[in-house]
């Protein structure tokens, strides 16, 4: 098959599954969360065990498959990734990460202890510190992907002819590569071992992820 050809298939079903898994994303930040804060504790309960599995298959396998064509993608570009791209791409891998080792293994506790409930039995201890690690990756991820996007799509459109960065704002370096690229493993070290902090609402999370968007375009504009 030829390489455009090929390109062009894994980068439309790139864009088919990331659909799938961002929009399932923001349903659960935006909509089923704030739901769950106002349910009443049986409706909660049903939720989690008729609706959450559902909703929750299609966001992993959503993620995978997104991973998945973004690595052939970048197999296919070889060397030939911009900032733009590069950036973007650990962002995505991350996120990635993120579903299938903290957000997928919490929920799956999740789930298994309103099972129990609804069923009569009583909630699983591993239950209470299951809900706080699930939040706080989803949050993250929900902070991770303006920039996410903005620097995918700034790729096609925004890029210069030497492939470095973004037209409209200068080449970028590899300082401003490095400073990127510590500014998201210590938002994800929180991920993993922090606390929400200004990303625990909606607002707050919206907010955060257009401002740190703001942040790295201003780090590849000025270093």
């Amino acid at each position: 098959m030829d390489s455009d050809l090929l390109y062009f298939l894994a980068r439309w079903w790139h864009v088919v599954f990331g659909i799938t898994w961002i929009g399932l994303l923001y349903y659960f930040n935006f909509v089923q969360t704030e739901y769950f804060k106002e349910a009443d504790p049986d409706a909660r309960t049903d939720a989690f065990v008729k609706l959450a599995p559902r909703a929750l298959w299609w966001f992993r396998w959503g993620a995978m498959f997104t991973f998945l064509t973004g690595l052939l993608m970048l197999a296919i570009l070889g060397r030939a990734t911009s900032f733009a791209i590069t950036l973007g791409s650990v962002l995505g891998i991350l996120m990635f990460l993120n579903v299938w080792l903290i957000i997928w293994p919490n929920q799956k506790i999740l789930i298994a202890s309103n099972e129990q409930v609804k069923g009569g039995g009583e909630a699983l201890p591993e239950a209470a510190a299951a809900a706080p690690k699930a939040a706080l990756a989803s949050r993250t991820n929900t902070l991770f992907s303006v920039p996410m996007l903005f620097f995918m799509v700034g790729s096609a459109h925004l890029a210069t002819t030497s492939g470095l960065g973004f037209g409209a704002i200068g080449s970028a370096s590899t300082a401003a590569l490095i400073v990127s690229l510590v500014i998201i493993a210590a938002l994800e070290l929180n991920a993993i071992f922090g606390k929400p902090g200004p990303i625990a609402s909606v607002q707050g999370v919206i907010t955060s992820s257009i401002v740190l968007t703001g942040v790295f375009w201003a780090v590849v504009a000025y270093l």
